[in-house]
């Protein structure tokens, strides 16, 4: 989240509505808005992406063997591209075993830069020429697939209170509107931070009408940062907040301890959070046949105590057991019959 202050198998159900074991089938059916579904359609076949999200190498003591865990199971998936939704490793000597294990993982991996991975020093730059992506922003067509990849660490946000900036400038603003009228879509829109709902970029509501005049080519747009698992529609838009791949953040008025001492010791972060027993990610697969878009989610178990086991109360809109839970829910977004 903006305000964080970082210097920086096994599958369980839960009773609550919706989670079940990420190998079982989908679970929430949730309605695409009809006016993307001719984009959708326009695809030669189903395209499969992996999607990892706020893996926080550098916070997590086991970040390599959430990432060996997100491999392995993309080994069996076959997707046509792998996706790290950014505060991922810092770009540097020290992370190269995670950052070369997530790139030699696919012929096709594709990066987003999130807002503690410029913690420490680090810069875009490093992030660009280490990790190796084209730009800051850019397009990937994948199988038919356009992805609008953002940067919203921008500054000049005329609203910013503080803490990291949380904002797409003007200078992406311009681009974006571009690439959207040049591109006939499928088009799948991709930000570290929110684009709506909790959390969301300063600029939020000027986005989501950008986003709008184009909603028959926007299939989906996905975020990381929030570490929350949630999907909601703006102005005919479908949003998807993507679950971290270690924890949610509880801060230092409820610092606990969810592993042995020595490891809390060496990783003093961890005891700002409540981390996820294994690590969590998610398939998309967007099928031009039955006109819909697959999630197949993973879900773990608390480390230790949950938020709510902590009284945490992180948003008056998300509830504990749903949004705010250590896992990815299986879903199908649905096109409406028309």
């Amino acid at each position: 989240m903006t305000d964080r202050p970082l210097p920086n198998p096994s599958d369980n159900t839960i009773t609550r509505r919706g989670f079940i074991q990420a190998t079982t089938a989908t679970t929430l059916a949730l309605t695409l808005p009809y006016t993307s579904t001719a984009a959708l359609r326009s695809l030669d076949k189903p395209v499969k992406i992996g999607v990892i999200a706020d893996l926080h190498h550098d916070v997590m003591h086991d970040g390599l063997e959430r990432v060996q865990a997100f491999v392995k199971r993309m080994q069996t998936v076959q997707p046509d591209a792998l996706l790290q939704l950014g505060d991922f490793a810092y770009p540097n000597a020290k992370n190269s075993d995670v950052i070369q294990l997530f790139n030699e993982a696919h012929e096709r991996t594709l990066h987003v830069i999130g807002n503690h991975d410029t913690d420490s020093g680090h810069t875009k730059q490093q992030c660009l020429d280490i990790w190796g992506m084209p730009k800051r922003y850019y397009t990937q067509d994948v199988e038919g697939l356009h992805l609008l990849v953002l940067d919203g660490n921008d500054s000049g946000s005329p609203t910013h209170k503080g803490g990291y900036v949380s904002y797409v400038g003007k200078e992406q603003i311009e681009w974006l509107k571009d690439q959207l009228a040049t591109l006939a879509g499928p088009i799948m829109v991709v930000c570290h931070q929110p684009l709506a709902g909790a959390w969301a970029v300063n600029n939020a509501d000027e986005i989501q009408t950008i986003l709008a005049t184009a909603a028959d080519k926007i299939v989906l747009v996905i975020n990381g940062h929030s570490h929350i698992d949630d999907v909601l529609r703006v102005k005919n838009v479908t949003y998807m907040h993507v679950n971290s791949a270690s924890y949610q953040w509880v801060g230092g008025s409820y610092r606990h301890d969810s592993y042995p001492k020595e490891i809390h010791d060496k990783y003093p972060w961890i005891s700002y959070t409540c981390p996820y027993r294994d690590s969590v990610f998610a398939t998309f697969t967007f099928d031009p046949q039955s006109l819909t878009i697959g999630v197949e989610g993973r879900h773990s178990e608390w480390m230790g105590k949950s938020p709510a086991q902590l009284g945490v109360d992180l948003d008056p809109n998300l509830t504990n057991g749903e949004e705010i839970s250590p896992g990815i829910r299986s879903r199908q977004l649905l096109r409406i019959a028309k």
